[in-house]
């Protein structure tokens, strides 16, 4: 299991980056928290990193820090999140912001998420 990587940012897109480490190109999915933390430290580049084995591929997840790693993995135990929809809410709202958030069962923060609705932001912060 993949748990840690350094290496040298490769190239940043919309949802995920390209980390290089070692001669390897690893595609790690993250917020837009961690792709803006990556671009300011292009050449080092250290993340956290959840993977995610199913039978048919391995996804990467990427995080600048261990606290938003484990409000990602709470997220997963929602019923109707998945990775990509844990990364939109942790793009839209901070790790802080958003377990925030679901303390104060606020919910209609929640739904500034890019595909977030009312049903799944209230299952959230139940």
């Amino acid at each position: 299991m993949i748990s840690y990587l350094t290496g040298r940012l490769l190239r940043c897109e919309d949802t995920f980056l390209i980390l290089l480490v070692n001669g390897v190109g690893y595609q790690v999915w993250c917020s837009k928290t961690t792709r803006t933390h990556a671009t300011l430290n292009p050449e080092n580049l250290s993340l956290e990193i959840l993977s995610v084995y199913k039978q048919d591929s391995v996804t990467l997840f990427g995080f600048c820090s261990l606290h938003e790693r484990d409000v990602f993995e709470l997220l997963l135990n929602v019923q109707g999140v998945g990775g990509k929809m844990a990364l939109s809410l942790l793009s839209a709202l901070s790790s802080d912001a958003l377990v925030h958030a679901i303390q104060l069962q606020d919910a209609t923060a929640l739904t500034q998420a890019e595909g977030v609705g009312p049903k799944l932001a209230q299952r959230i912060t139940r």
